[in-house]
């Protein structure tokens, strides 16, 4: 049996849907999260992103793989992207150089390696992560390399070096919480396609309940040496509520050591 895809209905269907919603401001004023005894929301969770924005930031079709021989299996869905505006505001020399990553992406990609992926690519990446909080810390764990991320809670001062995460320092305003980010190592990569920043990069993450099973996220981005100006993502995180609900492991170090370190592995002899 084939189906067909009817662009008339889908458009009709969604004007019926967004009819039935209340809007922003009145789901905002509804809405009362629950709080922790510090009175702030509680944000303890299982998270995940459900956008295709981990392939590419700005909007862009469906397109074959860069793998030939994966034929749809690595195909890149198409995206709405979640830039406000649509366009990352490169300056003309940093755009060459992003075109350049998207062109060997396949080799280049930290992620192809499973280095750790940065803020804010460890948001949208197609894993979900855990948000531990207390009325005295708060941290993240990753399910993607099993990584872990603690947000400090009083100001620690400038990061001392940079590492692939980051320094996080985080404080509430209203029941925003705000997460000031520096200190990330300029090899990290916003997406699949590309998309990069310098050792200036500079982020600030907003987090706020929408609702008890909607986390809205919001990303300022900075980086003078990159961007013209600063620029923001933003979009749904949706919690698991599964009874079993739990972070996996995937560990994907072992995934690449052939990879990374295959020519220097014992080959076995072979006979003259």
């Amino acid at each position: 049996m084939r189906y067909f895809f009817n662009s008339s209905l889908v458009a009709v269907a969604s004007v019926l849907a967004l009819a039935t919603l209340p809007a922003a401001g009145q789901t905002a004023a509804a809405f009362k999260p629950a709080r922790l005894a510090d009175g702030h929301p509680n944000l303890n969770g299982i998270w995940q992103a459900m956008t295709p924005a981990y392939w590419d930031l700005e909007p862009h079709a469906a397109s074959q793989s860069a793998v030939l021989e994966a034929g749809a299996l690595l195909a890149v869905p198409a995206g709405i992207g979640i830039v406000e505006g649509g366009t990352i505001p490169y300056k003309p020399e940093a755009l060459k150089k992003r075109d350049e990553n998207r062109a060997s992406r396949m080799k280049l990609d930290p992620e192809v390696r499973c280095y750790l992926p940065g803020v804010p690519r460890a948001t949208y990446m197609p894993y979900p992560f855990q948000i531990f909080q207390s009325t005295k810390a708060f941290t993240i764990a990753y399910e993607f390399d099993g990584a872990f991320r603690n947000v400090f809670l009083k100001d620690p001062g400038p990061a001392p070096i940079d590492t692939w995460i980051g320094q996080s320092y985080g404080k509430w305003e209203g029941d925003t919480f705000v997460v000031d980010v520096t200190g990330l190592d300029e090899r990290t990569w916003f997406d699949r396609s590309g998309n990069y920043h310098s050792d200036t990069l500079h982020v600030v993450e907003r987090y706020t309940l929408r609702s008890p099973e909607v986390l809205w996220y919001e990303a300022t981005i900075d980086d003078p040496k990159t961007f013209t100006k600063s620029w923001k993502i933003s979009f749904p995180l949706y919690k698991h509520v599964e009874p079993n609900a739990q972070l996996m492991e995937f560990k994907c170090v072992e995934f690449v050591e052939d990879l990374m370190y295959g020519q220097f592995s014992k080959k076995p002899a072979t006979k003259e």
